[in-house]
């Protein structure tokens, strides 16, 4: 079973950077569409960027221009470049993998995201 293994959270003050990873534990092409979600507090889990195998990409508008997702197939890893993080930004950090070919997903465990000074 593949599994999604997220890393690189941590804190950062307002206007700082953080990458996050993803890693696969089999092929990313497994998945179809890979993508990043986040959780805060109180609030339900939204989407941040997904991206297609095509490279297509999908921003919330709320992370455009500051935000970007990349993936080394090699290393089988999605990450997201975090930059001039927000104190809106900080959250629980997901990685979700659709498969090629059918609707099944899954979830990584998630990474916390601290924005604060």
């Amino acid at each position: 079973q593949v599994q999604l293994v997220e890393s690189g959270g941590g804190l950062v003050q307002p206007g700082g950077s953080l990458r996050l990873s993803c890693t696969v534990s089999g092929s990313i092409f497994s998945f179809g569409r890979m993508g990043w979600y986040r959780q805060a507090p109180g609030k339900q889990r939204e989407l941040v960027v997904a991206v297609t195998n095509g490279g297509r990409t999908n921003y919330a508008d709320s992370v455009k221009g500051r935000f970007t997702i990349s993936r080394d197939n090699a290393k089988n890893t999605l990450y997201l470049q975090m930059n001039s993080l927000k104190p809106e930004d900080a959250a629980v950090y997901y990685c979700r993998g659709i498969a090629a070919f059918s609707d099944d997903e899954c979830w990584g465990q998630g990474t916390q995201v601290t924005v604060s000074s």
